[in-house]
């Protein structure tokens, strides 16, 4: 078979040659392929997504509408203020449950096997799912649905069931996946940092058995839980695709009239009491490999300040940019000790996060491997990063901004984060500014002022037996009990929260 170039490339070739043929006796050189190809101009790029409309039902229900004609297609979202970090901890289950019985557990006038029925029928598309403090659904259907599709939603949304036999279905699966976690030393090891590290907080709240009892979970506290999330105070709605603002919204006002207002005030977000102390956890187990996990307290939250976007920067440079990363370049391309090695500073919106590491390395490297990433922190702190490192990170977090929009609903969903955080309408653009803003010299001072990595707490999961140095090479260690996971290879090793005696911090 023979091979054809396309136009393109034929238009390169023709460059290529062009810049390569010698000039002709008394003619001047045309100059090279490159000269040619560096000499092209563009116009500078800009950043503009499509605009995002904003309008409210009559019920005071915010709804964000981006109008699209591409394909005879309609996405709809809902997004709910409320979660189970919002809910007393007896709740924490029901509240866990909630999103995917609303997806199975059928309706007041339908059963779960009618749901699954109608859904095939109009070919729709659902999704259900929840954080901490949100709660969120989506839709997708074909223009000519869009009606029987939204009564459907609206039917799942307001009117659940929460059928006995789908509930006993979700205990089960969850009942299993307690009993398979610590088979996950990954898992595991993040599981109990955030215990370790958020005490009890809805960050470290963890299923257990004990959650799993018909009284704490039952369709009657389903019901409570949906009844204090699922109102209109709550919901901000949003929709995308082939459809006009005049067929949507008598179906969106539809879809919320008297609906009731919550019985009672969600609680307020909860502060984390965060461990500022550091020290090292050892959690033994016999394994080949070390998880390790550490972190502090960030102190930084989301926000249009100088230190929040220099620390988008930082965290790429430290190791959340992959292969480029110095962590990465130090502990995996330079030593060989890991092969994943990665950074995390998290910025939630009212409280600060926390900023840290995480690997896996073989147990003959564990201490080494920490101590290098210590080491890699602390050169953050002492010198300013090379202006080529700044520009890289920048230009990583820029060029690949746009593929974060690339369809409607990535706008669409986004607007809707925003709007539910409190951020200005125009943060997109707001962010990229600040991104580009960013210095070496603004990237020292944020490490210089939240980043102590003497301070961190080290988490370590893994066989100290075979480890390359005593793990109090890196300061006093304290076992860390997991209920059925525990092992202490080490004879003699003391438990939970008590210290081994005559050691000291490593400089």
């Amino acid at each position: 078979m023979r091979l054809y170039p396309s136009s393109g490339f034929r238009a390169l070739l023709g460059l290529l040659i062009v810049g390569s043929v010698a000039p002709a006796a008394g003619q001047e050189h045309p100059g090279s392929a490159r000269d040619a190809a560096l000499g092209l101009k563009f116009e500078e790029l800009r950043f503009e997504p499509p605009a995002v409309q904003r309008r409210t039902l009559s019920s005071g229900v915010d709804v964000l509408f981006l109008e699209d004609h591409s394909l005879p297609l309609v996405s709809l979202y809902a997004r709910f203020e409320g979660g189970y970090a919002l809910l007393p901890r007896e709740l924490y289950a029901a509240a866990t449950a909630l999103p995917g019985l609303l997806r199975s557990g059928g309706t007041k006038t339908l059963s779960p096997d009618s749901v699954d029925n109608l859904l095939d029928f109009y070919a729709l598309q659902t999704a259900f799912g929840g954080g901490g403090e949100s709660t969120f659904s989506s839709l997708n259907t074909l223009t000519k649905h869009l009606v029987p599709a939204v009564e459907l939603w609206r039917e799942i949304l307001r009117n659940p069931r929460f059928d006995p036999d789908e509930l006993e279905v979700w205990r089960g699966r969850q009942s299993e996946g307690i009993r398979r976690r610590r088979d996950s030393p990954g898992a595991l090891a993040f599981s109990e940092f955030n215990r370790l590290m958020f005490g009890d907080h809805p960050i470290g709240w963890e299923l257990e058995e004990e959650d799993l009892t018909p009284e704490l979970l039952s369709p009657e506290t389903l019901a409570t839980v949906h009844s204090r999330i699922f109102c209109p105070e709550h919901l901000i709605l949003g929709a995308v695709g082939d459809a006009e603002w005049e067929t949507l919204e008598p179906l969106f006002e539809r879809m919320v009239e008297d609906w009731p207002a919550c019985p009672e005030p969600l609680d307020e977000p909860q502060v984390p009491e965060m461990r500022r102390e550091g020290g090292v956890f050892l959690i033994p187990k016999d394994l080949t490999q070390s998880t390790v996990v550490m972190a502090e307290p960030g102190g930084i939250v989301q926000g249009a300040s100088e230190d929040y976007f220099a620390s988008r920067i930082g965290n790429m440079i430290l190791g959340a940019s992959g292969f480029s990363s110095r962590m990465v370049s130090r502990v995996r391309t330079e030593k060989g000790w890991a092969y994943s090695a990665s950074s995390l500073w998290t910025t939630p919106g009212e409280f600060e996060g926390i900023v840290g590491a995480v690997t896996q390395t073989k147990s003959e490297s564990t201490i080494a491997t920490v101590r290098l990433i210590l080491q890699i922190m602390e050169g953050m702190r002492e010198a300013p990063p090379e202006k080529e490192e700044v520009d890289h990170a920048i230009s990583q977090i820029v060029n690949g901004f746009v593929f974060n929009f690339q369809e409607p609903s990535q706008i669409l969903s986004r607007q809707m984060f925003y709007l539910s955080q409190g951020l200005p309408e125009d943060w997109l653009e707001e962010y990229l500014e600040g991104i580009q803003r960013v210095s070496p010299l603004a990237v020292q001072k944020v490490f210089q002022n939240h980043v102590q990595p003497q301070d961190m707490v080290i988490l370590i999961l893994g066989d100290p037996e075979h480890f390359d140095l005593p793990p109090e090479t890196l300061g006093p260690v304290q076992i860390w009990e997991v209920q059925g996971a525990t092992e202490s290879p080490v004879e003699g090793r003391p438990r939970k929260d008590s210290p081994l005696p005559g050691r000291s911090r490593a400089p």
